[in-house]
């Protein structure tokens, strides 16, 4: 068949070849609806459209008085004619959400370990939410909140660049989580204050694993050097030693002399 298989495209052909040679005897009830419907005879395949990237922002133009929204799109090199790789893949679709995303929790990477609840909304939060300021009611405060207010002083702040609007909302991200820290250790300070027992602290709990790893440490370092001592003398030879005499010593007086012994006067 040559490069391209062209089986599919002529099956109501072959269909009704069989049936003229007596192959079947029967046509297919869906011949009349290919003749009427037939497939698609466009071999090569569309590149599917590249969606650009589209940032609104307000900036102060020459002509106007007031600012004005702006519509801008990535200015980047078209690429030369060739045939994409991810031909026969969906089309990525980028927003400008993501890379905000990616640059703060690149710089934050701690953020990412607190604790969340994932649940299923309707996709219209903005309906709810004001994000003329860092916290919302009703929302907890996490690195989300950082960018969706960075993204709204991109919006609606006239000239307001990239940078500066990571700086504003980064300033009051560390305010607010500033101010949560203090009303957390206030609480504690207080429950215990009225006879609240929290057992002990993150950093006690370490010490005493700390402690208790350096104990295991000691026993087996201990038990380490003696082996490498009983090894070095198997090498070297313990030294010999004068066995004890077990015959007349000098400060010991067998009876006999004694007995010969003159008095002392």
């Amino acid at each position: 068949m040559g490069k391209y298989n062209l089986t599919a495209l002529r099956v109501r052909q072959t269909a009704l070849r069989q049936k003229a040679n007596g192959k079947i005897s029967k046509l297919p009830p869906w011949v009349d609806v290919v003749a009427d419907i037939p497939p698609a005879q466009v071999l090569v395949r569309n590149l599917p459209i590249q969606h650009e990237l589209v940032r609104q922002r307000v900036k102060t133009l020459p002509d106007f008085s007031e600012p004005q929204i702006v519509f801008e799109k990535d200015e980047k090199p078209k690429p030369k004619s060739k045939k994409p790789s991810r031909l026969f893949l969906p089309v990525e679709i980028k927003y400008e959400e993501d890379q905000l995303r990616k640059e703060f929790f690149r710089d934050h990477p701690w953020e990412l370990a607190r604790p969340r609840v994932v649940l299923e909304t309707t996709g219209k939060d903005h309906e709810k939410y004001d994000w003329g300021r860092m916290q919302q009611p009703g929302k907890r405060l996490d690195g989300e909140s950082v960018v969706q207010r960075q993204l709204w002083l991109l919006n609606n702040v006239p000239d307001m660049t990239k940078s500066a609007a990571y700086d504003i909302a980064r300033r009051e991200f560390y305010q607010l989580r500033l101010r949560e820290d203090i009303e957390r250790r206030v609480a504690a300070e207080e429950a215990e204050a009225t006879g609240a027992n929290f057992g002990p602290t993150m950093l006690e709990v370490g010490m005493q694993l700390e402690n208790k790893e350096f104990e295991r440490w000691k026993q087996w370092a201990k038990q380490e050097a003696q082996v490498q001592e009983q090894k070095a003398a198997s090498f070297v030879g313990a030294p010999e030693t004068a066995a004890p005499d077990d015959s007349i010593t000098a400060t010991e007086e067998t009876p006999e002399a004694a007995a010969t012994a003159t008095p002392r006067v």
